[in-house]
């Protein structure tokens, strides 16, 4: 008998930037890289789907991520829990202001 093989998936944190879709939730996790040439390190942001069963994710909140199977045409990550609770639509537009000073 093959026995399942337990994998570990892949997760990440990040802030929600956009709630408006039912039981979807985009979410910028952001990462400092080294630049190769320059040896600087380099603030990158990438947008995730991720799907929320309950759409109790709101504007602002930090959230974790965990990789899951294709569940949409874009969504490949399911929420896995709320990490903090954001400020709504103010602390989503600091964190903004901030990536881009």
């Amino acid at each position: 008998m093959e026995e399942a093989i337990a994998r570990r998936r892949a997760s990440k944190v990040g802030v929600v930037v956009s709630d408006k879709a039912d039981k979807t939730v985009v979410v910028r996790v952001d990462r400092i890289v080294r630049h190769k040439m320059y040896k600087r390190y380099v603030r990158t942001a990438a947008k995730f789907m991720a799907h929320d069963e309950k759409n109790e994710a709101k504007l602002g909140d930090t959230v974790e991520i965990v990789e899951s199977r294709p569940l949409s045409a874009r969504k490949r990550w399911r929420l896995r829990r709320i990490v903090k609770r954001g400020q709504g639509v103010a602390g989503a537009l600091d964190t903004a202001d901030l990536e881009s000073a």
